[in-house]
């Protein structure tokens, strides 16, 4: 995606508006590519002499984790992403920007364009049922089709009478309710009726274009508004360390907007739209170097690239840790799209990508989160995390926009994994806490599909890294 003009060049941003000292330094300090001198990172190495060794609050390192991703994970991943169920992805991308004063602002570019999947390009299996259950996806719903008896309809409606439209409503509160309750993002946004299918192969990430204040005053309203502040006593200095001053919660919250920012940096540098070098070539995307350079040297960006590529590493194994603590699951997942030899091979793809996730030897540990005096924070951690969920519907670039909700979701997911309990299977379940009842465990398609594609874009980045690394040399 690219929210907020990070992945394009803009000039000088000048914080003047009459934000608190804090906030103006803090926003300076986070902004990625600000437009200063490019002078010795290309002969010097700048962008990688430190983005090595330890990952802080993991207990692994750079080394390895470009060694597992590079070699292990890549090929099997890359395979993965271009199948039909994890292609097509569904969502409301028209929802209004709910964020008062927002200047959304719309991209002009064909580049921020996205194309809508008509009826007769998608699989077979996402075409005969469009209710919202949460189960629509499964071979059984599917081949099942509508065969309830007139009996069984008859019994169903006389229940249905002792049911008052007070009730009802009330019972779509508690639902809705519920939902905010367990999951770090609304999955209104991909259960809507007014989301269509997009095909994110068709509509990759990279470079639009899109730049200007709107571009600007989303990345605002997520570190300004959204993300946790440390404390001012902590703040001595103009330009505040990544990440200083906060509690290990707070910490992990921001390191991960963060990495996700540092991904669509990598991921639009990595896929430039590169001018023509003579009148007989037509303009090609490739990789920008001295626009990577630009947004990561410390010299360039007053010593912070380096800690906002490590914190792309921190997401990226936060994604590790999900994946495999829900492997039991998706191992009983039918990745039903109707095309049953496509299918069958999707699920032993899946479970060699599981596999190799599983043999990692080094996994975040999320049991250190949420303990003692900290569990309160856990609640204001999802409502901080789906309030930039909604920042999502103030991108005025489409294709932003579309990659801003898929990673934003597979982010949200996966905290969700992190936090539902201690293990996680198709016989899971998930106690409430503001209930203290149990519940199924379950992912929506959605859910898996985002999962694996905000998956899919930090291991790429961090392959893209690897390549601007070997540019250097």
């Amino acid at each position: 995606m690219n929210v907020a003009g990070n992945r394009s060049r803009r000039k000088d941003y000048v914080l003047s508006t009459p934000l608190p000292v804090l906030s103006q330094l803090l926003l300076l300090s986070f902004l990625v590519g600000l437009n200063l001198p490019t002078t010795g990172c290309a002969s010097t190495g700048g962008c990688f002499c430190e983005l090595k060794g330890e990952i802080s609050d993991c207990s692994c390192d750079i080394e390895n984790v470009d060694s597992f991703n590079n070699i292990k994970v890549i090929p099997l991943l890359d395979d993965l992403l271009q199948r039909d169920y994890f292609r097509y992805y569904k969502v409301n991308m028209f929802r209004p920007c709910p964020f008062a004063g927002a200047s959304v602002g719309q991209c002009g570019s064909r580049s921020c364009a996205v194309d809508e999947c008509k009826e007769d390009q998608l699989p077979a299996g996402f075409k005969q049922n469009h209710s919202h259950e949460k189960d629509k996806y499964s071979k059984e719903i599917n081949e099942k089709g509508s065969s309830e008896s007139c009996e069984e309809q008859r019994k169903l409606g006389e229940l249905d009478f002792t049911i008052s439209e007070e009730s009802r409503e009330a019972f779509e509160d508690w639902t809705e309710h519920d939902e905010k309750q367990d999951n770090f993002c609304e999955l209104t946004d991909i259960e809507s009726p007014d989301a269509v299918y997009y095909d994110l192969v068709l509509n990759p990430e990279r470079f639009t274009g899109y730049t200007g204040p709107s571009a600007v005053n989303v990345w605002k309203l997520i570190y300004d508004q959204n993300c946790f502040k440390p404390d001012e006593e902590d703040f001595t200095k103009r330009y505040l360390p990544l990440g200083q001053g906060l509690c290990l919660e707070k910490r992990t919250f921001f390191r991960l907007i963060s990495g996700f920012h540092t991904s669509i940096n990598v991921d639009v540098t990595a896929n430039w739209l590169l001018p023509a070098k003579n009148a007989f070539e037509a303009p090609k995307w490739g990789p920008n170097l001295e626009e990577f350079q630009r947004r990561f040297d410390p010299k360039l960006t007053y010593g912070e690239g380096p800690s906002r590529l490590r914190n792309l590493y921190f997401a990226y194994l936060v994604e590790l840790r999900a994946l495999a603590k829900v492997a039991p699951y998706l191992e009983e997942e039918f990745f039903y799209t109707g095309n049953e030899k496509e299918d069958s091979d999707v699920r032993a793809k899946v479970k060699d990508l599981l596999d190799v996730v599983r043999s990692f030897p080094n996994h975040f540990d999320e049991s250190k989160l949420f303990q003692g005096d900290a569990l309160s924070l856990k609640e204001e951690f999802k409502v901080h995390f789906r309030n930039i969920s909604h920042i999502m519907d103030c991108v005025g670039c489409d294709k932003c926009r579309l990659w801003g909700k898929v990673q934003i979701m597979g982010m949200g997911t996966a905290l969700k994994i992190l936090f539902s309990g201690d293990s996680m299977g198709p016989l899971s379940t998930v106690t409430r806490e503001h209930r203290k009842s149990k519940i199924p465990f379950q992912l929506t398609r959605g859910e898996i599909v985002s999962l694996f594609n905000a998956f899919g874009r930090f291991s790429k980045s961090i392959h893209e890294i690897e390549a601007f690394r070997r540019m250097t040399v």
